[in-house]
């Protein structure tokens, strides 16, 4: 199980984003950053004639790379140890922070500064650190806005694009002085006045820092390389300066290598900021070194890497549902989903939000509670995430895959087993239609008698329907029947030109015999 806790006591996707669209200043924050993003994007990848080359270049690597996972796996540990690090495997999210709480505890530090991670928030690690006194100071910009904020990440890649530059100045002025370096008393909320705020502010736990935690983009598994790429710089810091660094990465994130590296270091900058190349990519492979002298170590001299299962072998095991483990974090879909926009990541009530949170989330969590079983349907299946996908996940067919899940049941693969799993209460109505458009589409008779009476009957029809079907009918109206169905006006036409090129054959043939008798 998941220790993400942003979903407990979190209500079904549909009613937290009812609440979140009323915001009418976090409405607005979404639409003017993702449509900056949205159009940056699309200029960035114009740039590039061979982009959909690169794009099926990327979905062939990683389906490649999940076929052989195991081996791949292996070698990465085998790269990693031989290069001075200690590689850990975590079944689960409360496996995976006890292997990190341990490691920290064991070097008597009490504090850890941490590269933005959306693994670490899958597990919910700042909570099990902090449960055993050990306080996780954020350093990239976002995310320390997020955390003075006792706030939430809303996106992935920019997690306080929920707020904007007034807000953020408040929270600077009011928690910093909290966690370290008060922020100055006339700051303002221009940003490069916010932006030197922070940068003095993390200076110091920088420079004190001993140990270091992040994630990681990708891991190469000829080399036992990993690969963090981000804007700032700040990344960089956590993953040179201290001297223990655990850095807990899901088993995904493998590519088999350099070769294939090139790919996604091309594919994920235009798809996520939209830059011919990332500012700052960072690589490292083991440890400084034994023998290295302190004053002038190159990177941490203790490496620690912490695999992470927590539902992705489960994942694999699904031939649909397998696809979003090519996913590179980029976050393109949650700039074009008109979903997201609207109702902001916070309603998704997990670390991933937006369209790939939709399809991610529930295969990693399970369909078990209200808020899980509704993901699947916080979307309106118009397929811009696909489009923009730098990998060709098909986002929606995911979505209707798991949706037939949530509604009919069925199996499924749990650590490692396959068992049943019932339906999601609330979609009997659903399972009913299903089963009677069955019925009337295995009978042709059926289905045209249906189609006359709707046809006959379609002044007396409502434009809002009553009972479940209201939640369907809020924010549309049912499409007017027209006269005739296509059905009956093929059948209708192509009788009528069957009739007519008969009667054409039949003339032709009377004026061949009067001509033969001539």
């Amino acid at each position: 199980m998941t220790g993400d806790r942003t979903h407990l006591g979190m209500p079904a996707f549909p009613e937290a984003a009812a609440e979140a669209v009323r915001d009418t200043r976090l409405r607005g924050n979404l639409r003017h950053a993702t449509g900056i993003i949205r159009a940056r994007r699309a200029r960035a990848v114009a740039e590039l004639d061979d982009w959909a080359a690169l794009r099926a270049a990327g979905a062939a690597v990683k389906d490649r790379t999940l076929r052989h996972l195991d081996h791949y796996l292996e070698q990465l540990e085998a790269a990693v140890t031989a290069a001075g690090g200690t590689v850990h495997w975590a079944a689960d999210a409360a496996e995976a922070n006890r292997i990190v709480t341990a490691l920290v505890a064991a070097t008597g530090e009490r504090e850890v500064v941490k590269v933005k991670s959306m693994v670490t928030q899958e597990t919910g690690l700042n909570g099990a650190l902090a449960e055993a006194g050990i306080r996780v100071c954020e350093t990239d910009l976002a995310e320390l806005i997020v955390q003075l904020g006792d706030d939430l990440p809303s996106h992935i890649l920019v997690p306080a694009i929920h707020r904007n530059r007034g807000e953020i100045r408040d929270i600077f002025r009011e928690r910093m002085g909290e966690w370290g370096l008060p922020a100055p008393e006339d700051l303002t909320d221009e940003p490069a006045r916010l932006a030197e705020a922070a940068r003095l502010h993390l200076r110091e736990k920088f420079l004190r820092a001993k140990v270091g935690v992040s994630g990681a983009n990708f891991m190469v598994a000829e080399t036992g390389t990993l690969v963090v790429v981000e804007s700032e710089g700040n990344g960089r810091m956590c993953l040179t300066l201290p001297e223990t660094l655990i850095s807990v990465v899901g088993i995904e994130k493998v590519v088999p290598t350099w070769r294939d590296l090139e790919i996604f270091l091309q594919l994920l900058p235009r798809s996520a900021t939209a830059e011919r190349m990332n500012p700052y990519t960072s690589m490292w492979t083991g440890t400084a070194g034994t023998g290295t002298d302190p004053e002038t170590a190159d990177g941490p001299r203790v490496f620690h890497l912490v695999l992470l299962d927590n539902g992705r072998t489960d994942a694999l095991a699904d031939t649909v549902g397998r696809q979003v483990l090519r996913c590179i974090r980029c976050s393109a879909c949650l700039n074009v989903c008109p979903v997201y926009e609207r109702a902001g990541g916070h309603a998704y009530g997990s670390a991933y939000p937006g369209p790939i949170g939709a399809v991610l989330t529930p295969q990693l969590r399970g369909t078990a509670t209200e808020l899980d079983a509704s993901l699947p349907y916080a979307s309106s299946l118009c397929g811009a995430c696909y489009e923009v996908c730098p990998v060709a996940i098909d986002i929606p067919r995911i979505l209707v895959h798991l949706r037939e899940r949530v509604a009919e049941g069925g199996e499924v693969t749990v650590r490692g087993k396959r068992v049943t799993v019932r339906p999601a209460r609330g979609h009997a109505a659903e399972r009913a239609a299903m089963r009677a458009a069955r019925w009337a589409l295995d009978r042709p008779r059926a289905l045209l008698a249906g189609q006359r009476l709707a046809s006959r009957t379609r002044r007396l029809h409502p434009r809002r329907l009553p009972g479940p079907g209201r939640a369907w009918t809020a924010s549309r109206e049912l499409p007017g029947v027209p006269e005739e169905s296509f059905r009956a006006w093929w059948l209708r036409t192509r009788d009528a030109e069957s009739a007519g090129s008969a009667g054409e054959a039949g003339e032709a043939g009377e004026a061949g015999e009067g001509e033969d008798g001539r």
